[in-house]
């Protein structure tokens, strides 16, 4: 059972539940809250990542994972394939019946809210396609942008959608600053598996630009997200959104971390996980933001 678990690689759903928690704060601030909806989003959007996780898995156990040397807890996919512990068609498998779980609920949610066939066939598309042939987008460099926007503005969108009926800018450039996050973690993750991946012709952004150069884009990503942060309420969203600056310290922490050890592999761990954290507390800290403007009226 702990290898089932280990496969789905759960820690990292705070990657895409963050910005749907986000999302519902919002709809809370316009007294539009329904907490079925935001259930099924969360489900549904947690099938989706859970999906994507082991379609990567099984793709990559043909690819970068079994000659990758340098595996860390959170990069070199979940090592249960080429560990000889659960097999490749099991993993495709699992992934299937996430997937299957995630249309079943849109297909559901397509009756009052149209579009959501829209939105979550996108969600769909980017995770599926970032892994698998012959889409592959991790290998064509623009994986890390299909994420930037299926983990961060296409879920905020979305749930702000199925809690309103309304499409509007300002749910979309909500989760700009959680997209830059989830990139960040995408990004620093792929430094250890940078031979790996070079080696099995994974074309990742990393890999294209060398670990001296990609270094610096991690610094932009983390640093990046506090300033759309301002940004936002620079626009008009709510002042307690600065909240999330909050999260400052541990992206600090985590750039000098990694800029002393970007390119050694057992001493970027803390940094990787710093980068989770910084996601998973500006999006709590950003939510009770919200919760609190829409309480206080």
């Amino acid at each position: 059972m702990l290898d089932y678990l280990r496969a789905l690689r759960a820690p990292f759903l705070s990657g895409s539940l963050m910005p749907v928690i986000l999302a519902a704060a919002w709809a809370g601030v316009h007294e539009s809250f329904s907490w079925t909806p935001f259930v099924l989003t969360l489900i549904g959007v947690g099938c989706l990542h859970l999906g994507a996780n082991l379609i990567n898995d099984w793709a990559d156990s043909r690819g970068s994972d079994p000659i990758n040397e340098r595996p860390t807890p959170f990069s070199g996919g979940s090592r249960v394939i080429p560990e000889g512990r659960i097999s490749r068609r099991t993993v495709l498998l699992m992934s299937l019946i996430f997937y299957a779980a995630a249309l079943a609920i849109g297909v559901y949610m397509i009756k009052s809210y149209p579009l959501v066939g829209v939105l979550g066939g996108l969600g769909l598309v980017i995770g599926f396609g970032y892994s698998v042939h012959p889409w592959s987008f991790m290998n064509r460099g623009l994986g890390e942008l299909g994420i930037f926007f299926a983990f961060g503005p296409l879920v905020t969108l979305g749930t702000y959608y199925v809690m309103t009926g309304e499409l509007t800018w300002p749910a979309f450039i909500l989760g700009i600053p959680l997209g830059f996050l989830i990139t960040a973690v995408i990004w620093i993750n792929q430094f250890p598996d940078y031979q790996a991946d070079q080696t099995a012709g994974k074309r990742n952004l990393v890999v294209r630009l060398g670990l001296n150069s990609a270094r610096w884009v991690y610094t932009v990503l983390m640093l990046g997200s506090f300033a759309a942060l301002i940004g936002l309420v620079a626009a008009g969203l709510p002042p307690l959104l600065l909240i999330g600056l909050g999260a400052l310290p541990l992206a600090l922490k985590a750039c000098r971390v990694f800029g002393r050890h970007y390119a050694d592999h057992p001493q970027i761990v803390p940094a990787q996980a710093l980068t989770i954290q910084t996601q998973l507390a500006m999006g709590a800290l950003t939510s009770l933001g919200l919760f609190l403007t829409a309480f206080l009226g």
